[in-house]
């Protein structure tokens, strides 16, 4: 009687630990699942395992399926605040617009330097042609999601009122699309 007492009492305890197992690292479960659910046999070879190159302190997982839903404003465009370099600011999301476009206020805000004589591409704007500098954006966040070193161009305060998140940071997401009035970005 002991016995089954014992038994049932450690079957209880590991049954009550999968969850919080789970939590904390869901790939893996994925591993050992798949295999279980698999409708076909894998035919690639798995490539070997090297245990030395596995670190004693696993690395925090980044998470996965980060979504963020950015609902359409009065006049149907996507604005939504966001974090350039760890600063707040707000701007309009794009997919017209070929790189993230920042005006020099924001720039600063965000520690980007520059000098007059970084001002030397000309871009095509819907308010005709100006002169922008390239820079690399060590962070852009939306929410759950961040891209880091994306490339944007800074143009001057009077030309460029609202900053613009465009493909630049669009096409490095896994997805993104319009649903019923909103738009839904994936990373």
């Amino acid at each position: 009687m002991l016995r089954k007492l014992l038994f049932l009492g450690v079957f209880a305890g590991t049954s009550a630990s999968i969850p919080i197992l789970y939590q904390s690292n869901p790939r893996m479960f994925d591993g050992l699942l798949k295999p279980a659910v698999a409708s076909k046999p894998a035919t690639e070879a798995q490539p070997a395992l090297d245990l030395a190159s596995v670190p004693d302190k696993p690395v925090a997982p980044l998470p996965l399926g980060r979504k963020v839903v950015v609902n359409a404003d009065a006049r149907g465009h996507f604005t939504s605040d966001f974090k350039l370099n760890g600063r707040q600011v707000d701007g309009l999301i794009d997919t017209g617009a070929t790189l993230v476009a920042i005006n020099t206020s924001t720039a600063r805000r965000a520690g980007i330097s520059l000098n007059p004589s970084d001002f030397i591409h000309e871009v095509d704007t819907a308010n005709g042609s100006i002169k922008a500098a390239v820079v690399t954006v060590e962070r852009l966040q939306i929410g759950k999601i961040s891209v880091d070193n994306v490339q944007a161009v800074v143009i001057d305060d009077r030309a460029l009122q609202t900053n613009l998140i465009g493909m630049s940071f669009l096409q490095r997401l896994q997805r993104y699309q319009v649903e019923n009035g909103s738009l839904l970005l994936v990373q």
